[in-house]
């Protein structure tokens, strides 16, 4: 029997099962989007009170000047990278400034001021789950965590240097944070008093969540897929006897995160314009 055609047709059965969660995670996020189209259509159709309009107006306003503190953190994050690898920084500085915008977002989501109109009484709060699907909360939560795995087993074993162990640390772990304090906001909120205001409160409620849950998705999942692809390229140099299918299943994930990474990136891009009403445009 041929060993060596057997490895390679496992090693090709592997690589494909390696992409499926990532295309399962495009195929959730694709769904989202029938959420925001009812979102937003719920905010335009709606006869918004004086209250609601205003917040809508102060929350755009709000995320443009956050988002643009993002960009400022990108430049500070280019400029760090220059002090420490010198020319070699040249490679980092897209990186940096991806970093920068996608915290600039979860930060403007998890700082988001309260509207102003009047709460309900009793209280009245929304489900998490009508907010955003639990499995891209719980996938968010999943890749955070096998990102900060693979860093500090990588870092133990040598494999990284001080200062990319750090930021692969540092980074996602005080994104995701920021996250869960806007995912704990948009269901500790009170719902508004007026029935008019409920649909722009449902709308900024489902844009914040998908928000940051993009966001931090994505700051999780390119660098889990640049950590396992040079651990799979690292380990495929060694000589071992029969088939290894560890680096082929590294090198698999490592391209499953780039492109799932990349993918939700465009979903996030969707999401990014503000909640609007026909009767007073917002500048987005």
């Amino acid at each position: 029997m041929d060993t060596r055609g057997v490895g390679r047709l496992i090693a090709v059965v592997l690589f494909i099962a390696v992409l499926v969660p990532g295309v399962l995670l495009a195929r959730a996020w694709a769904l989202a989007a029938g959420r925001r189209a009812v979102a937003a259509a719920a905010v335009e159709f709606a006869t918004l009170t004086p209250e609601g309009t205003a917040t809508l107006q102060r929350q755009a306003q709000h995320g443009r000047r956050v988002r643009a503190l993002g960009w400022l953190l990108g430049l500070v994050g280019i400029v760090v990278s220059i002090v420490l690898f010198a020319e070699a920084s040249v490679f980092l500085w897209a990186p940096a400034l991806a970093v920068g915008l996608l915290v600039g977002v979860v930060l403007a989501e998890a700082t988001r001021p309260r509207p102003r109109w009047k709460l309900s009484s009793p209280p009245r709060r929304p489900r998490f789950a009508e907010q955003v699907s639990l499995v891209l909360v719980w996938a968010m939560r999943a890749m955070v965590a096998a990102e900060v795995l693979v860093a500090v087993l990588m870092w133990r074993e040598d494999n990284l240097p001080t200062s990319v162990g750090w930021v692969a640390l540092v980074v996602p772990l005080l994104t995701w944070l920021l996250a869960e304090v806007a995912l704990v906001r948009t269901v500790t909120r009170p719902l508004p008093a007026e029935g008019a205001d409920v649909p722009v409160d449902e709308a900024l409620r489902t844009w914040t969540a998908h928000l940051v849950t993009a966001a931090t998705s994505v700051l999780a999942l390119l660098p889990l897929g640049a950590l396992l692809l040079a651990a799979g390229i690292d380990l495929g140099d060694r000589v071992t006897e029969g088939v290894d299918l560890v680096p082929v299943a590294l090198v698999a994930g490592g391209f499953a995160g780039l492109a799932a990474g990349l993918a939700v990136g465009v979903f996030l891009l969707t999401w990014l314009r503000p909640v609007r009403s026909t009767d007073r445009a917002l500048a987005g």
